[in-house]
């Protein structure tokens, strides 16, 4: 039986290993993580969600803090129309990001960074277009644009001198989506480099219809893309994403034509993920009926994630003020037309269930997106003596999906580090 080993991911004349690990965000996909899969051959993404955030944790910025003073008069309102975010400040925080993982990138491989088109940060294009050029600007090896269509994403970036260098992808859900994008770019004359096809088994935000979960399937997704694709006789690899746990599921989609799979579940509970350690034993310890998809995202998108999310029923005030990063352009969001509703009823505790603050529960690690293979992350390590569960490395993982075959799936040695 082949194993993923035996495939190249091809860009040109580059060849890497076919494994691209998805853009978590926020912070959970880190740069340690991302500079641990260059080294070994393959991909890794970092993600600008909740950017301004991420950079103040580890680089000791005041770009939150800023934003607060700038606007905590606008606390006690509803209208956050006014609230905008400094784009000089947008610019500086991913630069800031993506700078410093690349100046500590090893190994022949690749990092990219996932930007969501729904971050729409009270000023859609002005953000969107500044965080994708800041991208470039600082050395990003590719960009993946998800969480929307994108369609005017490539023009943002076609006066960028590495617009035509920089590898630039697209996640879809659908050929249908595909061929919309393209339409849309074909002035361009820039092709994307490559097309992540996500099915319904992902984890986060999901790019279907409720009612159409359980109707559809990543195979035949894929091949009706690849099909496309070859009728249209254009050479672009296509990525599968979600629900592959193994290697084995892995050689699958490259057998129907597929250039290398995206994952994730597996590597949000690595030692290089940005996950607290006792968030990373909740997933270890759930189970299939822990794991649900919900409609609380101000996004508008379906969503994947435990139970037990403390985001999940949490009444906590919206943090627009610091945060705002779902404001849609006229400064609303779902969530403060739902807090405001749930705060006119009488109660000993402030509960909101129809949605969540996202971009606070994003920070404070209480959103508990997953995959729906979660459950099965305990039988990937070794359970301790403690009850806890033994925190595998990125290189182990990585490695795993590389060289097993037979659905199999290598256990860490205990002394394993």
């Amino acid at each position: 039986m082949k194993k993923l080993d035996d495939f190249r991911l091809s860009f040109g004349n580059k060849e890497l290993i076919p494994i691209i690990v998805g853009g978590m965000g926020t912070d959970i996909s880190t740069t340690k993580m991302a500079i641990e899969c260059a080294r070994l051959g393959g991909i890794c993404h970092i993600s600008d969600s909740i950017c301004n955030a991420v950079v103040d944790r580890h680089y000791k910025t005041n770009f939150v803090e800023n934003r607060y003073n700038q606007y905590k008069n606008f606390v006690s309102q509803s209208d956050k129309s006014e609230e905008k975010f400094a784009i000089d400040e947008v610019q500086n925080a991913v630069n800031l990001l993506v700078s410093k993982t690349m100046e500590q990138k090893k190994g022949d491989g690749e990092i990219y960074i996932n930007i969501m088109e729904k971050l729409s940060m009270n000023n859609s294009s002005t953000t969107l277009k500044a965080r994708l050029n800041a991208s470039l600007d600082a050395g990003i090896d590719g960009i993946s644009l998800s969480a929307g269509l994108h369609l005017k994403s490539f023009a943002m970036l076609e006066d960028n001198p590495r617009f035509r260098h920089a590898r630039l992808g697209i996640l879809v859900s659908s050929q249908r989506a595909l061929k919309i994008f393209l339409l849309k770019t074909k002035r361009l004359r820039r092709l994307p480099d490559f097309i992540v096809v996500e099915g319904p088994l992902a984890g986060g935000h999901l790019g279907f219809r409720m009612d159409d979960l359980n109707k559809i399937n990543l195979k035949s997704i894929v091949l009706d893309v690849v099909s496309f694709l070859k009728k249209e006789q254009l050479d672009i690899p296509v990525v599968p994403a979600g629900g592959l746990f193994t290697g084995s599921d892995a050689v699958e989609m490259m057998e129907i034509g597929a250039s290398a799979v995206q994952v994730a579940t597996r590597f949000a509970v690595t030692k290089e993920s940005g996950l607290p350690d006792k968030v990373k034993l909740e997933y270890f310890k759930a189970n299939q009926e822990d794991i649900e998809v919900n409609m609380v995202s101000p996004a508008g998108y379906p969503m994947r994630m435990l139970k037990n999310s403390p985001c999940l029923g949490s009444g906590i005030r919206p943090n627009c003020e610091r945060l705002g990063y779902l404001l849609d352009n006229h400064g609303g969001c779902s969530y403060i037309d739902a807090y405001n509703a749930a705060s006119k009823v009488k109660g000993e505790r402030l509960r909101v269930d129809e949605k969540t603050c996202l971009c606070s529960h994003m920070q404070l690690y209480n959103t508990w997106t997953c995959g729906q293979t979660t459950h099965r992350l305990k039988d990937t390590t070794n359970r301790l003596e403690n009850g806890n569960y033994q925190i595998l490395t990125t290189e182990h993982v990585f490695n795993d999906y590389l060289h097993s075959s037979n659905q199999e799936i290598c256990l860490p040695s205990l002394e394993e580090k």
